[in-house]
């Protein structure tokens, strides 16, 4: 029954012009009463957070599936131009997760962000980020998830067919050394930084072989050392 109302409501929101759908016609759709509707979701809000969830499980099932390549970085541009795809394909879906103001947090963006720190942190080993997968995670979804809020509310702004790969490129480019001259020697440190606590975070979740170079203790300091030389996000400069 509940995936059925799921169902129902997904498509009666994509085919609304403005994006909203009542209870009743859902119910109506589905053949079901609205006693029911709310003894399995509480509220309105709870079916629309049901319905962006069921959606954005199509697109992250692709996303765990999918076979990473040699290189982290073919995987992250790949990334964010489906999901750049996904909000343009689902638009009314996705302004229910990134911009809407439903009192029932969706589950999605939290995956979401974990598969792109996932790919961050393969970036990170390879000596080719300049900060924390974490703090790299946050910086990508809020440029990716932007520009596709951008496209979908306010296309006439956007003519550039090109314009989602433009702001993908400028992001990369702020957070990869080896796509621009990084002369600062605070630049280099932080880079390192981020290889070196990436290799240490890899290591505890038991993603390399053989044994932890470190002790508990000593992974704890070598951290607090390295987070020192960490770059603020969005800065260049060292962290505290």
């Amino acid at each position: 029954m509940r995936a059925l109302i799921i169902d129902r409501a997904a498509g009666l929101l994509a085919a609304s012009p403005v994006g909203d759908i009542s209870t009743r016609a859902v119910c109506e759709a589905a053949g079901v009463t609205q006693p029911v509707l709310y003894r399995l979701f509480g509220d309105k809000d709870g079916l629309l957070a049901a319905v962006a969830d069921a959606a954005w499980e199509d697109y992250l099932s692709g996303k765990r599936a999918a076979e990473a390549s040699a290189d982290p970085l073919q995987d992250l541009r790949a990334g964010w131009d489906a999901h750049t795809a996904f909000a343009l394909a689902n638009p009314h879906a996705y302004r229910l997760v990134f911009a809407s103001l439903l009192g029932t947090r969706t589950e999605a963006p939290n995956e979401a962000m974990r598969l792109l720190e996932g790919v961050l942190a393969r970036l990170a080993a390879q000596g080719r980020l300049r900060m924390r997968p974490q703090a790299a995670a946050r910086v990508v979804m809020a440029a990716n998830s932007g520009v596709a809020l951008g496209l979908v509310l306010r296309p006439e702004q956007y003519p550039d067919p090109d314009a989602s790969a433009q702001v993908r490129e400028a992001t990369l480019r702020s957070l990869m050394p080896d796509d621009a001259p990084f002369t600062s020697g605070a630049d280099a440190a932080a880079t390192a930084a981020a290889t070196l606590l990436a290799r240490l975070d890899a290591g505890a979740a038991g993603e390399v072989g053989g044994e932890p170079p470190f002790t508990v203790a000593e992974a704890g300091l070598l951290r607090e050392w390295l987070g020192r030389f960490e770059a603020e996000p969005g800065t260049g400069r060292p962290g505290p």
